[in-house]
């Protein structure tokens, strides 16, 4: 009889277990809450029901987007919530409105702000970018664009197995943010798409990138101002103009850029490959402890960079000189093809020249020929077989 009412007291309680782990993993699923994957009806307010709803729940709470193209106006997903595990599980894709003049004057498509514990899974981001790129190459009065993903002042975010298409600018957006893991996400846009930055990082910390590969017209990559503690590794990229520490020294007072790594990077027919910039202008800024390790260069235009003279259209900062402080800063193990015969261009600030700047095993070739380096105010030291032979 005791085993009897034993096994009955641990059936009911395994029950209530697994009732209680489904109750907490509820979806809410878009479609129920009104939301239509025809591609034409417009779903923002289904999201934002989803979302008040995941928000409310004192258990962790799924939103479920399902197969079909659901059409969404620019929407602030908003914290702080009641619960720090929220998951976007996304099946279907999200399309912004054909008219780009509709979200184009918006910072953001989609952004997430003041939240902890989010998690998008899975999905496309169809940012319908074309009409506006071709709007600006035509030198027509166009909105600046919305960048597709945005998190800002959050921790503790998780973008798994996302794909973004033609974002009208940036695609991916980190400010203000601790404790990012992007990985497995796929970014896609024309070579000629103007300022569609892959991921952009910026003011803040403990971020990783993985697994990725992007395609783009402007930066895969670009760390920002305020970035600590970032790891970028194993990352498909080009199109594009590389990977890219910058623009630094905007602002005249300007958080510092440390303990970056990036790894197991192949680059292909890009603009730029491992690149820091900075503004030819005065700054605090700085950047420091610096790896760069395991690059494959194929075609690159500018393969290793540094330039502290960036000044776009030549505006803004004629005749003045970088206060930016690029030091500890070391390449290690990269070799491939450049598409220029200066492979190495280190072009640093005559006030503040880039120190202890490190080359390990670098070899880059132009048409079969070993490359060549230049090296304006910068020091360091060479290891290993370097070619082009340093200009340290």
């Amino acid at each position: 009889m005791a085993n009897s009412t034993s096994l009955i007291v641990l059936s009911l309680a395994f029950v209530f277990m697994i009732n209680s782990a489904l109750a907490a993993k509820a979806p809410y699923n878009v479609a129920s809450l009104g939301g239509k994957g025809d591609g034409k009806t417009e779903s923002t307010k289904a999201f934002i029901s989803a979302w008040a709803k995941a928000c409310a729940s004192a258990e962790p709470a799924v939103i479920y987007v399902p197969r079909g193209r659901f059409l969404l106006h620019n929407v602030v997903f908003a914290g702080p919530c009641k619960n720090n595990a929220i998951t976007f599980r996304i099946a279907g894709t999200l399309v912004a409105p054909s008219d780009y003049r509709i979200i184009g004057n918006a910072d953001n498509w989609i952004s997430f702000e003041d939240v902890e514990g989010v998690t998008i899974s899975g999905g496309i981001l169809d940012g319908k970018g074309t009409d506006l790129w071709a709007c600006k190459a035509a030198g027509k009065s166009c909105p600046s664009g919305a960048t597709t993903l945005s998190f800002s002042n959050s921790n503790d975010i998780k973008v798994s197995g996302v794909i973004s298409l033609n974002s009208q600018m940036f695609h991916i957006v980190i400010n203000g943010c601790h404790n990012v893991k992007m990985q497995s996400v796929k970014v896609y846009a024309s070579g000629q798409s103007p300022n569609t930055d892959g991921i952009h990082v910026q003011m803040s910390s403990s971020v990783t990138i993985l697994n990725s590969k992007i395609a783009t017209g402007d930066d895969c990559v670009s760390i920002g101002p305020g970035t600590s503690d970032l790891w970028i590794e194993n990352i498909k990229c080009g199109p594009g103009h590389g990977i890219s520490i910058g623009s630094l020294g905007k602002d005249q007072e300007e958080a510092g850029v440390q303990n970056i790594t990036v790894k197991s990077i192949t680059f292909f027919n890009t603009q730029n490959g491992l690149r820091i910039k900075s503004w030819g202008r005065p700054s605090t800024g700085f950047a420091k402890d610096i790896l760069f390790q395991h690059a494959v260069m194929l075609n690159v235009q500018n393969p290793i960079v540094i330039d502290q003279n960036y000044c776009p259209d030549n505006k803004g900062c004629p005749g003045q000189v970088s206060g930016v402080k690029i030091s500890d800063v070391t390449y290690q193990d990269i070799h491939g093809t450049s598409a220029t015969e200066v492979a190495v261009k280190f072009d640093c600030s005559s006030k503040y020249p880039c120190s202890n700047i490190k080359m390990e095993d670098v070899k880059l070739t132009y048409k079969n020929q070993v490359a060549e380096a230049s090296c304006s105010h910068a020091a360091g030291t060479s290891q290993g077989t370097v070619q082009p032979t340093s200009c340290l």
